[in-house]
């Protein structure tokens, strides 16, 4: 099978920044993993995101915005790797969820992919979740089969869990199963940017000086989402998670501790239990979190870092792989992953003029 040079790219639901990664791949048993940058949103971007999460229309200068800024993205890439367009293969562009909802059909991802294209001067695919969707899918998670390709025989089972905006979980074993695992960091990012304008709580140190309130985190926990059996998936909003009553740190500590036993929650789904959980995404960053889920579970929670992963650049070097899947008319969606019928190739790609 052919290699491909490619790049991913990735906006996700913690509304931080463009994650963008290179990748040498067939979409299948090779992955080289390449170098990788985050371009951070500035506060006045990310306000402009915020304000349009959950609408699914009128976004059309958000949209232009976003794609010439995953342009920049790109180019910064190139400039830092020495690479030239004529490099590379294609671009898988994800975009940016403003809207979710699969059980009506909808599911909204903004970003251009025919502008990207003629802006890079690479081709470009793009929305990977319409199509799933339309067969009667989640259209997420789309990342397993990645997650998949990176586990070898000795490692499996194991569980990845990627903690951005929304949770999500693979397990890799004889089977592959994914779903998403509850609220990520958007709850705890929301409640800290409300009571200080900052858009984190950077190293879980708010989390640490607070208490977890046991009555207000059950009542948390009893959203019926949980007990759900997968395939199953989020909008980044359906947890609004607002423990009115606490202070700054209280209410930091049982966002986190919610974050915590909701991922801890998927293993009951789990065929086998785990050899280890391995945690990729801005979650893996946060101590606290890292510890409150540790003593959820009984199989070692590691890094993605620690693996040699990326544990940043992950979901960006997903979509360079799906990219290449894409093309190659390779199945990106699977019923134990997303729910749909029969497994499923995705997106459209865009060539430059």
């Amino acid at each position: 099978m052919k290699i491909y040079t490619a790049i991913g790219l990735m906006s996700g639901t913690s509304l931080d920044g463009i994650d963008v990664a290179l990748l040498k791949t067939n979409g299948s048993d090779y992955v080289e993993f390449g170098p990788a940058l985050t371009v951070d949103y500035d506060d006045a971007f990310a306000a402009r995101i915020r304000e349009k999460l959950g609408t699914t229309e009128n976004f059309e200068d958000l949209e232009k915005s976003l794609t010439l800024l995953h342009a920049y993205a790109v180019k910064a890439l190139l400039a830092q790797a020495n690479l030239k367009p004529a490099d590379i293969d294609v671009v898988g562009f994800h975009g940016h969820t403003l809207h979710h909802n699969p059980a009506k059909g909808v599911t909204v991802q903004i970003g251009d992919g025919a502008l990207l294209a003629d802006q890079l001067g690479i081709s470009v695919v793009n929305d990977f979740r319409t199509q799933d969707v339309r067969a009667g899918g989640q259209g997420a998670p789309l990342v397993p089969i990645f997650h998949q390709a990176l586990v070898n025989s000795q490692q499996s089972p194991m569980a990845v869990v990627n903690i951005g905006g929304v949770a999500n979980v693979t397990f890799v074993g004889d089977d592959l199963l994914a779903f998403d695992t509850g609220p990520g960091n958007a709850p705890l990012n929301d409640w800290v940017h409300r009571h200080t304008g900052q858009n984190m709580d950077r190293d879980g140190a708010l989390a640490a000086k607070g208490t977890v309130k046991a009555k207000v985190l059950q009542k948390l926990l009893d959203h019926a989402y949980f007990e759900q059996q997968p395939p199953k998936s989020l909008d980044r909003e359906d947890f609004k998670a607002d423990p009115k009553g606490l202070s700054l740190e209280d209410g930091s500590a049982t966002l986190t501790a919610f974050t915590a036993k909701s991922i801890a929650k998927a293993e009951t789904f789990f065929p086998t239990p785990v050899n280890a959980w391995v945690i990729c995404g801005g979650g893996r960053l946060n101590p606290v979190l890292m510890k409150m889920l540790q003593n959820e579970v009984e199989a070692k929670v590691m890094s993605a870092d620690d693996l040699g992963w990326d544990g940043d650049a992950l979901e960006a070097q997903a979509f360079a792989y799906l990219a290449v899947r894409s093309i190659e008319s390779l199945p990106i969606t699977f019923p134990a992953t997303t729910g749909v019928k029969s497994p499923l190739s995705s997106g459209t790609l865009h060539k430059p003029k």
